[in-house]
């Protein structure tokens, strides 16, 4: 008796047995922009790397011509942070950084809501004055702001800090969370009130947890705009342990010398609560930027 034997059929051409990942081969194209992209990214990373080396070089070795020091000096942290305001420094600049951004919040989210929901006389006209005023420079209003503050006798306070720098990142609050707001259903809102919510109580419970990627956008843009600040900061403070970190950084460059492992010691320290910030909630950053692009 003959017994038929099941045959299997040859794997085609082109497929890889099951089980196996097919291995991809790198075109030209894509190595010509990845290297590109480590290239650029090289270039910007650059000036951190020489900052962390300067701020670890001792003072003996400033003007040596080896790029690496030959004893890092982690003690020139410790002598800029005691020799120095910057303790204070940091203090004024994170209540400034931070109450900012808290005014802006408080201001332009009811402001954002009302003009994306609400069709009112004015609105294109109200959207285009929050652009005009994005277009102002700070520094075009300088000397404005500083004789208003004197009349009101609010000079080398953390208050006239955080008005300035809230005042100068509204626009774009108010601009990204419109278009964020917008670009959410209204019915989600509607299916709400219809089961007993008010209104306030449903941009609380239902828009803004939605709009958070919006949210976190302006927080991200107003607190590092706020602290990065500087003109404002050295205009409108002239006491030492009033002044704002990035004023602070500045004083270590005098009239005659610079104590380059000072200045690039503390400018590590300004940087370091920013890049952890930012490392946080970049994804939410990106995802509010694209923010009504696509409905």
């Amino acid at each position: 008796m003959a017994t038929a034997t099941a045959t299997r059929p040859a794997p085609k051409k082109g497929r890889t047995p099951r089980g196996r990942a097919p291995k991809r081969s790198l075109r030209p194209r894509t190595l010509v922009i990845t290297a590109c992209a480590w290239l650029l990214a090289a270039v910007f990373l650059a000036p951190y790397l020489e900052m962390i080396v300067t701020a670890l070089r001792p003072k003996e070795e400033l003007r040596d011509r080896t790029y690496l020091p030959q004893n890092l000096e982690w003690a020139n942290f410790i002598d800029v942070w005691k020799e120095s305001e910057l303790g204070q420094n940091l203090q004024v600049t994170l209540l400034v950084a931070g109450g900012a951004t808290l005014l802006v919040l408080l201001v332009s989210l009811p402001a954002a809501y009302y003009t994306a929901r609400m069709r009112y006389r004015g609105r294109k006209l109200f959207l285009l004055l929050v652009l005009v005023t994005q277009m102002f420079q700070p520094t075009a209003l300088l000397v404005g702001l500083y004789r208003e503050f004197h009349q009101l006798d609010m000079l080398n306070s953390v208050w006239t800090l955080i008005l300035t720098n809230a005042a100068f990142n509204l626009a774009f609050a108010v601009w990204i969370l419109t278009a964020y707001i917008s670009s959410i259903p209204p019915e989600l809102e509607e299916a709400a009130m219809v089961d007993g919510t008010s209104r306030f109580g449903a941009m609380i419970k239902v828009t803004l947890p939605l709009a958070l990627p919006g949210v976190v956008t302006a927080v991200i843009f107003t607190f590092i705009t706020s602290w990065n600040e500087f003109v404002m900061g050295l205009t409108l403070t002239t006491e030492p342990d009033k002044q704002p970190l990035t004023v602070g950084i500045s004083n270590f460059i005098g009239n005659y010398t610079v104590q380059w492992n000072y200045l690039f010691a503390a400018s590590v320290v300004a940087i370091v609560p920013v890049i952890v910030l930012f490392a946080f909630i970049e994804r939410h950053v990106v995802s509010g930027l694209t923010a009504g692009s696509v409905k």
